[in-house]
């Protein structure tokens, strides 16, 4: 990179962080913090819920496994997502919009007092919060080793850098700051994507090589799956990310609970199920070619893209590249960085203290700001620590760690919001979540030589089968959570005069209407 590249780096921060101070102005309270107060465009929802579902290990994880195997890289990948977000468009958008728009809740979890228990709503949130901070560290892992490859920083200065920019935009300005600088890395990452794409196809023969380069590739470079990528392993991944990319992961929830009403939700989802179908065959296209034109340094050729970029691109545009990995770092990190907030600030901490319980709105919104600080801060500290032997690599935490252990955690939030769920309560809700827990560490550390598909899968299997079994053996469905469920499941306004006795943060059940989307 020479100045221009940073002219070009240091601009889009100071964008980020201008974007964050005039999202300030539209954040009165934690429901502005947290759901923009029901306000999002669905255009804008859509867009912010597509960049918020993935990283800069798009350009190193994935990078490595495109140049070593091919298109399976889309088709067991952003594929199963796209799908995946079509099937929740219908089934999970619009009702965790009523969370917001009927039950006033401004946390993906908030519910689950009700729905379930106080120690099942804060068993699913610590795992989830702890989850999180992994899987965040490894996303600043990520844009930390390409931003060494182009600039020589050290990876603990990458994740500084880019932990600190994204801090302060999304700290000040809630989700509002999140969305509009998502939409805002959506342009610069498609005209980087574009400018990338005319680069190879100019080394490869031109438009022509499209369709001509694919007899040059390595064996196998065409096959849908290939390796460690099977079929199962599809098949499990689709299953996978049908719950995380519906709201399972709490950050992408929040997009659905941002809209205005549910027909908006459902439009959010749709959109962004279209972008994860498209886009990324752009962005991988220069990567299944990276065989003809680089050799990688790294033996899981993570730095293909990033050696690819250096070798194609100008001085200008390279920066812009580089900004585009950033782009998808940052939009993704602040997006859980806001849902985590939420959890603690209106799950958490209204359980372990009492002071939280007596927080004015300005005392809340102070609150989630801090929260939101301290998520970044755990999640930069164990990025440096992601190639530890504990953590190995960032691909494995992000397959196999977020995977394996989304399942458990996922399971009673997203299917205990469904009608023929509804005789599955607090007990389903934590023996699922437990014994999946322990499906995880067994397939992972407890035996030896299980197949990648059967760790990422058997956790939440074992979370899905415990959960509905044990509503039939042992059903748990009360009017209070019946209540809950004809709310968030009603299409029409009658729910409205519904009242839905509610949990206090004691375990007391108290009542409160619900109200008009």
């Amino acid at each position: 990179m020479n100045s221009l590249d940073w002219t070009v780096l240091i601009g889009y921060f100071g964008v980020m962080v201008a974007i964050g101070l005039w999202s300030h102005k539209r954040v009165d309270n934690v429901s502005d913090f947290f759901t923009a107060g029901g306000k999002m465009p669905w255009w804008l929802s859509g867009i912010s819920h597509h960049m918020s579902g993935y990283s800069a290990v798009m350009f190193t994880g994935y990078a490595g496994i495109a140049y070593k195997y091919g298109v399976t890289s889309y088709v067991t990948w952003s594929f199963p997502i796209a799908i995946g977000i079509a099937i929740g468009s219908g089934l999970f958008a619009p009702r965790l919009n009523r969370l917001r728009s009927r039950l006033h809740v401004a946390s993906p979890l908030e519910y689950l007092k009700t729905r379930y228990n106080v120690p099942t709503q804060q068993a699913l949130a610590a795992s989830g919060i702890l989850l999180k901070i992994v899987d965040v560290g490894a996303k600043w892992a990520a844009i930390a080793t390409l931003l060494s490859v182009f600039t020589g920083v050290s990876l603990n200065q990458g994740i500084l850098i880019t932990g600190a920019i994204t801090a302060i935009y999304c700290t000040v300005g809630g989700l509002w700051a999140d969305a509009l600088t998502e939409l805002g890395q959506f342009i610069i990452q498609l005209a980087a994507g574009v400018a990338m794409l005319i680069a190879v196809l100019g080394k490869i023969g031109g438009l022509s090589g499209l369709w001509t380069v694919w007899d040059k590739l390595p064996h196998g470079h065409t096959h849908p799956t290939a390796g460690p990528y099977t079929v199962t392993f599809l098949l499990a991944y689709l299953f996978i990310k049908t719950f995380e990319y519906n709201g399972g992961m709490w950050n992408q929830a929040q997009r659905y609970m941002a809209t205005s009403g549910p027909r908006e939700a459902t439009r959010s989802a749709r959109l962004s199920s279209a972008l994860w179908l498209v886009w990324p065959l752009v962005l991988f296209f220069p990567m299944w070619v990276a065989p003809l034109l680089v050799h990688p340094q790294k033996p899981d050729a993570s730095d293909s893209y990033a050696l690819l970029t250096e070798q194609l691109l100008p001085h200008g545009l390279l920066g812009l590249v580089v900004v585009g990995f950033f782009s998808h770092t940052m939009a993704m990190c602040s997006s859980d960085a806001n849902a985590i907030a939420a959890v603690f600030t209106r799950d958490v901490a209204p359980v372990v203290s009492k002071a939280a319980r007596a927080w004015t709105a300005r005392a809340g919104l102070v609150a989630a700001r801090v929260a939101t600080v301290s998520f970044l801060a755990l999640s930069m500290a164990v990025a440096t620590q992601v190639n530890s032997p504990t953590f190995k690599d960032i691909i494995t935490i992000v397959i196999k760690w977020v995977a394996g252990l989304m399942g458990p955690i996922a399971i009673p939030f997203m299917l205990g919001l469904l009608r023929p769920f509804r005789k599955s309560g607090p007990t389903a809700a934590l023996v699922s979540w437990a014994l999946g827990l322990f499906a995880f560490w067994l397939t992972n550390y407890g035996l030896d030589g299980v197949s990648l598909q059967i760790q990422i899968v058997t956790p939440l299997a074992t979370s899905l089968v415990l959960y509905i079994l044990i509503g039939f053996i042992k059903p748990e469905d009360t009017p209070e959570r019946d209540a809950v469920l004809a709310v968030i499941n009603s299409d029409g306004d009658d729910s409205a005069a519904v009242s839905v006795p509610a949990q206090t943060d004691t375990g007391e059940t108290v009542a409160h209407p619900a109200a008009k989307d």
